[in-house]
């Protein structure tokens, strides 16, 4: 017969054997997420999701009550750092940063991107009236991206260097390129007289950059990618994904359920975005941009392979993915995505 202190023992082996199990299989992180946007209404289905609180609405309807964290970082460099670091669960930014962490963790943290948040242009900007074309780029000029080198804008930029340059001179423009954030960009490049006088922008930046006189549109990236392509995905890694499947399907279907709403009033969608990110745009110009007729606010993936392909023939990436489901996780292959 066991002495209350041995009963006592046996309490506490088995309640810590519990409890280790439960972490071993990811349990105790179930109801948390953290996740992390740049600026820019490119984040809308984001926007969305936090301001009519979706995510915890899934979440109930399994059951379960999920604290959200939300994050505000700008360039993808940050992103991939705080994501490998475990100090955030979901980032965003463009194709290419999300493929580039994706061939750098292939077999070991296995990042995927989970959903796509948009198809929009983003034009490369200038307040240099000598320049028309991506040719007329000198030493002297200065173009300002969110992560130079790396980001959405750079890699984008690097395949259309290659296309009229030659692959060998596909970081041509990196010497002359700048991390700034967008807003920071865009003030810059409306001001003039200083270094910045050009800006591969996005949306509503660019919109609000045109609407200057001395501004003016080199090029877009859907001049680039041959049509509507996504802009920015969300990823995470296997871990994250594997240890957390309600929080994970909660979101996820907080996200579709975004688009819909997004798509089925987008002057209400403007205002939310006005609200979450507390912009001083005008309404008109937000609910303008929402609607134009380029930008589909839509979480299944366009022309995300062009990238994949192409960054893999100049070098940038090493694992040859055979299709963009290679790179998505499961839940967002019953799209017709690309």
């Amino acid at each position: 017969m066991a002495t209350p202190f041995k009963r006592s023992a046996l309490t506490l082996l088995a309640a810590s054997l519990a409890a280790s199990a439960l972490f071993s299989t990811g349990a105790q992180a179930e109801g948390k997420i953290s996740i992390a946007q740049q600026f820019g209404i490119g984040y809308l289905i984001l926007d969305v999701v936090r301001d009519q609180q979706l995510i915890e609405k899934h979440g109930k309807e399994q059951g379960l009550d999920i604290k959200v964290d939300w994050n505000s970082i700008s360039g993808a460099t940050a992103m991939n750092e705080a994501l490998l670091t475990g100090s955030l669960d979901v980032v965003s930014a463009g194709v290419p940063p999300m493929l580039t962490v994706w061939d750098r963790t292939k077999g070991k943290q296995n990042v995927k991107a989970i959903a796509a948040l948009g198809s929009m242009p983003n034009y490369l900007l200038t307040n240099n009236p000598n320049i028309k074309t991506l040719k007329d780029f000198s030493d002297k000029d200065r173009i300002a991206v969110p992560a130079a080198g790396v980001g959405f804008q750079s890699r984008t930029l690097q395949i259309e260097t290659a296309k009229e340059f030659g692959d060998a001179q596909y970081k041509k423009f990196d010497d002359i390129s700048v991390s700034l954030p967008h807003p920071d960009a865009t003030a810059a490049l409306i001001a003039g007289g200083s270094e910045i006088n050009s800006h591969f922008s996005s949306p509503p930046f660019q919109y609000q950059a045109l609407q200057n006189p001395n501004v003016h549109k080199v090029l877009s990236s859907y001049d680039i990618l041959g049509g509507q392509a996504t802009f920015n995905v969300l990823y995470t890694t296997e871990k994250f994904h594997d240890e957390n499947p309600k929080t994970y399907k909660a979101f996820y279907a907080a996200l579709a359920e975004a688009e819909k709403i997004i798509k089925a009033d987008k002057p209400a969608a403007a205002q939310a975005y006005i609200r979450v990110e507390q912009s001083k745009l005008p309404l008109a110009l937000v609910e303008q941009i929402v609607k134009d007729p380029e930008i589909d606010f839509t979480v299944v993936p366009q022309r995300t392979f062009i990238y994949a392909e192409k960054l893999q023939e100049l070098g940038v990436l090493k694992n040859k993915a055979g299709s963009w489901k290679d790179y998505f996780f499961e839940e967002a292959h019953e799209g017709a995505g690309s």
